[in-house]
């Protein structure tokens, strides 16, 4: 299969996204070295302790957009780690083990939700999905990772009445990665089917991708949002030319690559965004 490049430079990894379990979605990252939700997890358990001590909430919603199998909702309500999720759906062989792989679907289900089980924190979170691949989405459903999900495209469409009763009571809204792809259209759309709610949030934004229309949008919204000083690593290129196109839209962007992307990763940036009646956002852990 020859490789392809979305209009950003970077290799087009669809495919691992719509497949019936996280096989291949682990196998293909492994090797590049993906690592943003591992880095971003204790920077959203900071904003989760922060939201419980402040709105005095129990077991607060998190809405993840662009959460695939439920990788995030893993980390954060079962504690697991993306060492132990590569070697659970990879082996200790890498690729070749899971190529051999030949347990069914059934079976991972079962597995994975004797893990949702056991590791059942007493504080607890409540985790709402939003992407645009419907078999990742039942997969994190069907295991206990995710405690709904919502399939749609907001880039295109208004959440249906349905959808914005998933979206009510969102307390927090995460993502690691999506954004840049997904735009403000979509943060307008979750943040309007709260009716007069504003969630917090946190998005780990590729350095490629502006933030600027999303901070104009939300602080429409009465949101003042922090750049984190810290920058992320996020995967190996996949390749000397995925390389090469990306280091080229940035220089034609004016962001200065060296140092990090030049040497080889693509790294993410943390906003922070708070609506402007509540305490200043912290920017350490």
């Amino acid at each position: 299969m020859p490789v392809r490049f979305d209009a950003t430079g970077k290799v087009t990894l669809d495919h691992i996204y719509t497949q019936p379990d996280p096989r291949a979605y682990f196998s293909v990252l492994r090797p590049l070295g993906y690592c943003v939700p591992q880095q971003a997890k204790p920077y959203f358990e900071k904003l989760i302790k922060e939201y419980r001590e402040a709105r005095h909430v129990e077991v607060p919603q998190v809405l993840d957009i662009g959460c695939s199998y439920g990788i995030n909702a893993a980390l954060l309500k079962y504690d697991a780690t993306m060492d132990e999720l590569y070697a659970r759906y990879c082996g200790d062989e890498d690729r070749a083990r899971a190529e051999e792989d030949t347990r069914s679907r059934e079976e991972l289900v079962a597995r994975d939700r004797g893990l949702s089980r056991s590791r059942r924190p007493a504080n607890g979170l409540r985790v709402v999905g939003l992407d645009t691949s419907a078999p990742a989405l039942d997969y994190a459903r069907e295991t206990g990772f995710l405690d709904d999900a919502v399939h749609a495209d907001l880039e295109r469409n208004e959440p249906t009445p349905r959808q914005r009763a998933q979206f009510a009571g969102t307390d927090l809204v995460i993502s690691t990665g999506c954004l840049g792809y997904v735009t403000e259209r979509t943060l307008l759309r979750v943040v309007e089917a709260q009716e007069g709610g504003r969630p917090w949030m946190a998005h780990f934004v590729l350095r490629m991708f502006p933030f600027d229309s999303v901070e104009r949008a939300l602080e429409g919204l009465g949101y003042r949002t922090i750049l984190v000083d810290e920058v992320f690593k996020q995967r190996r290129f996949a390749s000397p030319e995925e390389q090469a196109l990306v280091l080229d839209g940035m220089s034609a962007a004016g962001v200065d690559a060296r140092g990090l992307e030049a040497e080889g990763w693509l790294h993410a940036q943390l906003y922070l965004s708070r609506p402007q009646d509540t305490p200043p956002v912290p920017t350490t852990i």
